[in-house]
């Protein structure tokens, strides 16, 4: 339970995820948002009116994942940083978007440590993008490319030295 461990479980996950068809289709978004807390930046931040409006501020967000573009300026306005954007439309490898408020911050082209909830090492990942801007308030997104068995486990990274 994520009360205890504060890592969701596979039935959680199993509730918020987009199916692998969709995640074909290109970016989405993924919500991994499991404790009723008075928060809605995700709908305030959502351009497309994919995520449903709130009827109470504590209820958990419902994302439409067929009206998502996969835009991801959700991610950064998350203050749980619980959003992340998964594409798996590319043939070799898949993009996973992370929320990023540490540093070092990595440099395009850099290949990290994809961690997964609990921050075991789950592979290898080159960091694709990493996005700044001043409307982020500081949350970077990292775009890292992963393989495709790890686009829904992928969920942090650790920038290692030069090996």
């Amino acid at each position: 339970m994520i009360e205890n461990t504060g890592v969701a479980t596979k039935e959680d996950l199993a509730q918020v995820e987009p199916s692998l068809e969709r995640r074909e289709k290109g970016p989405v978004a993924v919500f991994e948002c499991f404790q009723e807390i008075p928060c809605n930046p995700c709908y305030t931040s959502c351009r497309v009116g994919a995520v449903e409006e709130f009827k109470d501020i504590n209820d958990l967000p419902h994302v439409d994942h067929d009206r998502c573009t996969g835009c991801g300026v959700c991610i950064s306005h998350c203050p749980g940083l619980a959003i992340f954007v998964v594409d798996q439309s590319h043939q070799d490898y898949a993009v996973v978007r992370v929320p990023y408020e540490f540093l070092p911050v990595p440099s395009e082209g850099q290949e990290v440590d994809a961690l997964d909830r609990e921050g075991n090492v789950v592979c290898r990942a080159r960091v694709r993008k990493v996005q700044n801007a001043k409307s982020q308030d500081k949350t970077l997104v990292v775009w890292l490319e992963v393989p495709h068995e790890a686009a829904m486990t992928a969920r942090n990274f650790r920038v290692v030295k030069d090996r």
